[in-house]
């Protein structure tokens, strides 16, 4: 008795090879959106010209534009500190002493020119080499808020009123040493888990820098294209009536930006230049905005939260957020 072999069935490379009906891909959306841009462009025309519109873009491309030099420096210096300079370099150079060490660790963060996007890992990195969490927990407050590069933007946003640089200096810093105090005083081992190694082992040096780059651009420049959106329809949108309530009123104005600068996560080089042109507001609210946005905002509370642990995170940055309100008030009260 024979067998034959049933002849190997195509069924399954038919199907793979015919087509499974309408896919979009970039190409077709992009034909389609110039198709439909070229349909409406009468509509678009008239949209585009009308007062509050144009006023819109005008606000939004000034805020880019001032702010784009400034970010781009700023994370080139980044990725250079985070992948070129040992985080020993850091353990060795801080006190033994934790009491000592917290303002030297914030000191530190004003001649080290970083972002918040890149000061989490660092103090990560410290934390992993033996530096008290207290002084590294410092030095992430302070680098974002207080190094060469923010406090030259803030200088050139506030051309008129030179005091906001040192208004911003001594309240960043004042939380961030206050803070590593608490830490060292309150807090406790098991409510900070032990970072994860960096992202960047295993590179070389070229490869680490310039993703570390990538990543920064990618994330900050999109953080101040919404910034300045929102800058720019609080400006031409929101009816002047809501906006002066809220000025008006020195409490609501430095608790509506306080959060505010939370919600937008806007990078520190570039929120100077989205501060200056929130003009409603008091000084003094917009040095709320300026200390609180590179302490505590949405993309730092996930940032920390991934490093030290959702525990970290949920008390500190609650903390952060009161100290840098209070403080700001108090500052904005003295020196504006």
């Amino acid at each position: 008795m024979t067998t034959t072999k049933a002849a190997p069935t195509r069924v399954g490379r038919r199907d793979a090879d015919e087509p499974q009906g309408w896919q979009f891909n970039s190409p077709l959306v992009l034909t389609m959106v110039l198709l439909l841009v070229v349909a409406l462009q009468g509509p678009i025309r008239r949209a585009l010209s009308a007062p509050v519109i144009q006023s819109w873009m005008t606000v939004f491309v000034a805020v880019v534009v001032q702010a784009l030099p400034f970010l781009v420096l700023g994370v080139l210096l980044s990725a250079i500190i985070a992948v070129f300079v040992p985080p020993s370099f850091f353990a060795r150079a801080l006190p033994r002493r934790p009491a000592l060490a917290v303002p030297v660790a914030g000191m530190a963060g004003a001649v080290l020119p970083g972002c918040e996007c890149a000061s989490v890992p660092v103090a990560g990195a410290l934390v992993r080499r033996g530096v008290t969490p207290a002084a590294a927990l410092a030095f992430l407050l302070s680098a974002p808020a207080i190094n060469p590069i923010v406090l030259t933007a803030t200088a050139v946003a506030f051309p008129r009123n030179p005091e906001m640089v040192l208004a911003r200096f001594v309240a960043s810093l004042l939380v961030a040493c206050a803070m590593g105090w608490l830490w060292q005083r309150l807090g406790r081992t098991d409510w900070l888990r032990p970072p994860d190694h960096p992202s960047f082992d295993g590179l070389s040096k070229g490869a680490a820098f310039w993703g570390s780059v990538r990543h920064d651009i990618m994330h900050a420049g999109g953080f101040l294209v919404v910034g300045a959106m929102a800058a720019a329809t609080l400006k031409a949108v929101v009816p002047a009536s809501w906006v002066h309530t809220a000025a008006g009123n020195p409490l609501v104005s430095v608790l509506t930006l306080a959060i505010l600068a939370v919600l937008l996560s806007i990078c520190s080089e570039a929120d100077a230049f989205v501060a200056a042109s929130l003009s409603q507001f008091s000084l003094t609210a917009r040095l709320a905005f300026l200390v609180v946005g590179p302490m505590i905002d949405l993309k730092l509370f996930a940032m920390q939260a991934a490093t030290f642990g959702r525990g970290f995170a949920l008390r500190f940055a609650p903390a952060t957020f009161i100290l840098a309100v209070l403080m700001s008030a108090v500052v904005g009260a003295v020196l504006l």
